[in-house]
C-alpha cells in the first residue's frame, strides 16, 4: 500500500446497510490498525495535538499502540478524554486533528479518528479500567443534563476526587448522543459503555430528574458546592410556512428521538412512525443526514431538501457520501414554500421554489434568493425539518441567570452570573458538534477544581 493512503476502513455494503439500523462503518482489526498507526511520522510538534479540542497526545497513544500496548494507549486517551470511543465515531476529525496532520499535506492524513475508535472499542472490549479518581474531597459538585458536555465535566471532576451527581430529565443517560445520533453512526451500546466506565469513577446519575420542575437551581445550590449546567440546545425550529401544522410535518428531533430512543422502527414499537412512499429532509447539516437516512432504513423513497449546492452543505463530507451509496436523492439549490395538504389536513406535498447563490455574506457563506417564476410541486408524505436548535432554559426558569441578546447562557471562563454556577456546551454557544461541547465540559470542570478546591 502507498504509505500516503489512509487505510480504509470497512463498511456494510450499501443496499444492505440502508435496510437496517446496525453500525455502518466497521472498524479496523488488529492489522489494518497496526497499518495505519506506522504511517504517523511522530512530528517533534504534533500539529495534531493543536487541533484536538480536548487535547489528546495523538502521537503518543498512536506510538503505544504500535508498539502493542493498547491499555497504556487507552490510559493516554482518557487522561484528556472520557468519551473516546464516542468521538472516535462522530468527530469531524477532517476538520480538527486530521486537518493539521503533516502527512495531509502531500496524502491522506491519518485516520486519527479511526484509531482513537479501535484503541477504545478493545479498551471496552476487554474491560480496561479507567483512570483512578484521585482521593476523594469533601465537596459535591451537580451536573444537570448528560449529554457530551455533562459527561465530560462529570468525569474530569471525578478523576479529580470530587463526589458527581448528575441529573438528567429523560429515562436513559447519553443526551444527544442517545436521542439524536442514529444507531448506524452511534451504536447505542457504546453509549452505555462509556456511562458505565463514569459509574466506575463515583458518578451518580439521577434518570427522569428534570431540573427546574422536579427540583430548583436554586434548591441545587443549597445542596451543592458547584453546579454545570450542560442542557444543549433542544427546541427545534421551523421555516413558518403555511401548512407546517399539519399531520406528517416533524422536527427533526422528533423523529430521531423517536427512532434512537424509543426504537420506533421495530414492529412492536409503541410509537411507530407511520409507513409512506416519500419522505422529504429540508436541511443540509448532519442531523438533516441522521434524519433522511433513518426515513431511508424504514421503506421511505427519501429526499434531502437543501436551499444551497453541495459544496455549501455544512454535513461532514463522509456523511454525505453514505447517503448518497444508500440511495438518499439530494435536491439542492431547492427550498419550500408552502406545505400542502388534503381535506383531512395530512401532507400530501409541498411547493417549491428554486434558489440561485449569489455573493459571498459576511460569515463567508454564499447568499443565497429564491429564482423568480420557479415554483413547482413535489409530492410527499412526510416532511422533515431540520433546521437546527434553540436553547430550552427550562432548568434556570426560576433563577435570574443572565442571559445573551442571543437568548445564551451567559459566562466568563465558564462560570455564570452566579457564583458557583457554570455552563458549556450548546446552551452557551449554540447548537454546536459532540467534541465542542467536550471541550466547554472540560474547560468547566477546569474551571470549577480553581475555584473550589
Amino acid at each position: 500500500m502507498n504509505n500516503q493512503e489512509r487505510t480504509k476502513m470497512r463498511t456494510q455494503e450499501a443496499n444492505i446497510r440502508n435496510k437496517n439500523f446496525e453500525e455502518v462503518e466497521l472498524g479496523y482489526n488488529k492489522e489494518e490498525a497496526l497499518n495505519e498507526a506506522n504511517r504517523c511520522l511522530h512530528c517533534k510538534i504534533p500539529r495534531c495535538v493543536e487541533g484536538c479540542p480536548v487535547n489528546i497526545q495523538i502521537p503518543e497513544f498512536i506510538k503505544a499502540l504500535k508498539e502493542g500496548n493498547i491499555k497504556r494507549s487507552y490510559e493516554i486517551i482518557q487522561e484528556s478524554s472520557s468519551l473516546s470511543a464516542i468521538c472516535g465515531r462522530v468527530c469531524p476529525q477532517e476538520k480538527q486533528c486530521e486537518a493539521k496532520c503533516i502527512r495531509g499535506i502531500k496524502g491522506d492524513s491519518v485516520a486519527i479518528g479511526a484509531l482513537e475508535r479501535y484503541v477504545s472499542d478493545q479498551a471496552l472490549l476487554n474491560n480496561f479500567s479507567t483512570t483512578k479518581s484521585k482521593i476523594k474531597k469533601n465537596k459535591k459538585i451537580a451536573i444537570i443534563g448528560s449529554g457530551p458536555a455533562g459527561l465530560t465535566c462529570a468525569g474530569d471532576l471525578a478523576k479529580a476526587g470530587y463526589n458527581v451527581t448528575i441529573y438528567e430529565a429523560l429515562h436513559k443517560a447519553g443526551g444527544v448522543l442517545t436521542y439524536g445520533i442514529p444507531e448506524f453512526r452511534l451504536p447505542k451500546s457504546i453509549v452505555e459503555k462509556q456511562v458505565k466506565s463514569l459509574k466506575k469513577l463515583g458518578v451518580s446519575i439521577n434518570l427522569n430528574v428534570p431540573v427546574g420542575n422536579a427540583i430548583t437551581l436554586d434548591e441545587l445550590r443549597n445542596e451543592f458546592d458547584a453546579i454545570f449546567i450542560g442542557t444543549g440546545a433542544g427546541i427545534p425550529k421551523f421555516m413558518g410556512i403555511e401548512g407546517e401544522d399539519a399531520s406528517g410535518v416533524f422536527s427533526a428531533n422528533e423523529i430521531l428521538t423517536r427512532i434512537n430512543l424509543m426504537k420506533s422502527y421495530k414492529e412492536d414499537a409503541k410509537t411507530p412512525i407511520k409507513h409512506g412512499k416519500v419522505a422529504y429532509v429540508i436541511g443540509g447539516g448532519n442531523v438533516a443526514m441522521d434524519s433522511v437516512r433513518s426515513l431511508k432504513r424504514l421503506g421511505y423513497n427519501a429526499h434531502l431538501m437543501y436551499r444551497r449546492s453541495e459544496e455549501e452543505l455544512p454535513a461532514r463530507k463522509m456523511e454525505v457520501e453514505h447517503a448518497k451509496e444508500e440511495g438518499i436523492e439530494f435536491n439542492l439549490l431547492t427550498n419550500p414554500v408552502k406545505i400542502l395538504t388534503d381535506e383531512a389536513n395530512n401532507v400530501i406535498g409541498m411547493e417549491v421554489v428554486d434558489m440561485k447563490l449569489g455573493d459571498e455574506g459576511e460569515d463567508g457563506r454564499r447568499k443565497v434568493a429564491p429564482i423568480e417564476n420557479s415554483n413547482h410541486i413535489v409530492n410527499c408524505d412526510i416532511v422533515v425539518m431540520a433546521l437546527g436548535t434553540a436553547q430550552n432554559h427550562e432548568a434556570i426558569k426560576y433563577s435570574n441567570i443572565k442571559l445573551t441578546d442571543r437568548g445564551l447562557i451567559a459566562v466568563n471562563n465558564s462560570e455564570t452570573s452566579l457564583e458557583n454556577v457554570y455552563a458549556g456546551g450548546d446552551a452557551v454557544t449554540g447548537a454546536a458538534t459532540v467534541i465542542l461541547a467536550m471541550e466547554a465540559g472540560k474547560k468547566a470542570a477546569s474551571e470549577i477544581i480553581k475555584k473550589i478546591n
